[in-house]
């Protein structure tokens, strides 16, 4: 079945990946999703199940399938692709197969729960921007610092001021 959402990346907008370690499905990364909108062309790949734990792991010994996803944005369907891999193999394949050029920015998660101190280690929210950061992409992860079912407004607030900080100006190499 065709995709009915245009593919990102043809235009001279910013282009936006959207990832994460929480799976396609996760209230994380829709609110973030939504967040991001307008700032330029978005693109979503991210784990087709949850994949929180797997620190900077990539698929190398079972086949990896792709599959295409219905998935709203705050102004409507942005294009989506559900992988069944790790997020580092999210950002990878994106960038090396499934994108026509490479993104602008990576932005992971809204991760639910904290990544801090050792937890970084062993975060795919992480380990997905640093994969983008291997590539030469500006990237940042995202985490919301609460266990319970919650309201990621904030997070995604925060999320969308720093990428809009980071499109204008930048980041420094690695």
């Amino acid at each position: 079945m065709p995709d009915p959402v245009a593919e990102p990346g043809h235009s001279d907008r910013p282009l936006i990946l959207i990832a994460n370690d929480d799976g396609i499905h996760a209230r994380g990364l829709a609110a973030l999703t939504r967040a991001l909108d307008g700032l330029g062309e978005l693109a979503v790949v991210a784990p087709f199940e949850e994949q929180s734990a797997v620190g900077h792991s990539i698929t190398i010994r079972d086949p990896m399938r792709v599959h295409t996803w219905p998935f709203e944005g705050a102004s409507g369907p942005v294009w989506a692709r559900a992988v069944t891999g790790t997020p580092a193999d999210c950002v990878k394949i994106a960038c090396q197969r499934l994108l026509p050029r490479m993104p602008d920015l990576v932005v992971s998660g809204i991760n639910h729960g904290p990544n801090t101190a050792v937890n970084v280690l062993y975060s795919g929210t992480v380990s997905a921007a640093t994969e983008a950061c291997i590539l030469g992409i500006p990237s940042i992860a995202v985490s919301h610092a609460e266990w319970r079912p919650t309201d990621f407004t904030a997070s995604g607030d925060a999320a969308r001021t720093l990428a809009e900080r980071v499109l204008t100006d930048g980041l420094p190499a690695g």
